[in-house]
């Protein structure tokens, strides 16, 4: 049996919570419910309610009086008096949720949350409806004003037709100037081209010029790189001439000197000690230089010489003994024949005579020129001490002999001397 004070709960059509209805819907009379019948703006709640889906739940709509036994599910058990009571509050009670449903969007019953936030919801739909109505009435009177400024617009038209006939008098007077800056523009492309043209060229002959130019620059710079060159060479060969004329050529062809006991004549001595035995290669190539020595003077002063002839043949020299067609050898071998050979020392007193001759060609030409050692017949004397040695090597000692070749170096010094101090001042005065 149930009890009749207990409440019957429903559930939040949102949230589908349950709920506990006031007492005040157990007793709705017709009246209540036929104004509770009468449909709502359903705009307004129609447009609220995709903004509704914002709650947390959504149940589709049903009405409470198509469930099976018109009571939501519930079957009341007990007595018949309070099983219909029950029954008919809860038809009734269906009925009023299925009338506010089916008037409005959103079901029935709501509890008090989804309530408030379903009136929040319609607030702000009235407020932008408001905002829209506001603009629509502005865009209203705004068509209004244009109305009955509507008027106006056909002495406006007037006027706008007479600036069209001026606004097409003015675009033919434009197009006609435009076909004439048309033409002016195709006489300036044929100008332009023809600028163009003259330019290619200018710069065809511009590259040309450049080519020319560089070559040019190229034969100047090589040119000038060759006179430079041959002005070195010329500095270079003025001063090997300067050189030259200041050089002495028989001082630095034939170097005479002294080594010791020896005269040399270019580092070959002339002589033989018994301490220092030089060899006979030596000795004929130092008399080889002293005949081409002697040869040369005499040539340089034009001097022939008499009853001899000079012939200088490095270390195979020798003089002719002119009229008789003998030779005297400038050389020897040594050796038990060169004991009793006398042509060697013919040969080295023919050259002592000619020694003479190139003095007293010397002497006639300068009378202040003099030899330090005499010279006669074969015997060269020390003026000095009054000494004389022979310059033949027959029975004589190689001492004797050795300083008798190195005076006669000395004498050959002198005259070359001499020779180089006048025909260097001859040089130098042509």
């Amino acid at each position: 049996m149930v009890d009749m004070r207990t409440n019957v709960n429903f559930a939040c059509q949102r949230c589908l919570q349950p709920l506990r209805l006031d007492p005040s819907f157990n007793h709705l009379g017709e009246h209540t419910l036929a104004e509770l019948s009468l449909p709502i703006q359903q705009q307004v709640v129609g447009d609220i309610e995709p903004q509704s889906g914002s709650l947390e739940h959504l149940v589709p709509p049903f009405r409470l009086t198509d469930s099976a036994n018109g009571t939501n599910g519930f079957m009341v058990v007990g007595d018949s008096g309070e099983t219909e009571s029950l029954s008919h509050h809860l038809r009734v009670r269906a009925t009023l949720f299925d009338i506010l449903s089916s008037s409005s969007s959103a079901d029935h019953p709501l509890c008090d949350e989804c309530t408030d936030t379903l009136l929040m919801l319609m607030d702000q739909q009235l407020r932008l409806t408001e905002s829209e109505w506001s603009d629509y009435n502005e865009y209203l009177k705004k068509l209004e004003a244009e109305q009955q400024q509507q008027g106006n617009e056909d002495v406006e038209l007037e006027i706008l037709a007479k600036e069209l006939q001026d606004v097409k008098a003015e675009e033919e007077r434009m197009i006609s100037e435009l076909e004439a800056l048309r033409k002016e523009e195709a006489a300036t492309k044929s100008a332009i081209e023809q600028q163009e043209r003259e330019r290619d060229r200018l710069q065809s002959e511009e590259e040309r010029y450049w080519r020319e130019y560089s070559r040019h620059r190229r034969d100047l710079m090589l040119g000038e790189d060759e006179s430079r060159s041959l002005d070195c060479q010329l500095a270079y060969a003025s001063s090997q001439l300067e050189r030259l004329k200041k050089t002495n050529v028989f001082n630095a062809t034939f170097h005479i000197w002294h080594s010791g006991h020896f005269g040399t004549i270019n580092s070959f001595r002339l002589g033989r000690l018994p301490s220092a035995p030089v060899d006979w290669s030596e000795i004929n190539a130092a008399w080889g230089q002293a005949t081409l020595l002697l040869t040369a003077l005499a040539r340089k002063i034009n001097l022939t010489f008499q009853r001899f002839q000079l012939v200088p043949r490095g270390n195979h020299s020798y003089i002719k003994v002119l009229g008789q067609n003998i030779e005297l050898p400038l050389h020897c071998s040594g050796g038990f024949k060169f004991l009793w050979d006398t042509k060697f020392d013919s040969a080295m007193v023919a050259f002592l005579d000619c020694l003479q001759q190139f003095k007293e060609k010397v002497e006639k030409g300068d009378s202040g020129f003099s030899l330090p050692y005499r010279m006669d017949r074969g015997k060269i004397e020390d003026s000095a001490t009054g000494n004389s040695y022979s310059i033949k090597i027959q029975f004589n000692s190689e001492e004797q002999w050795t300083k008798a070749l190195k005076y006669v170096l000395t004498n050959l010094k002198w005259g070359l001397a001499w020779v180089s101090t006048q025909f260097t001042k001859d040089d130098i005065e042509h």
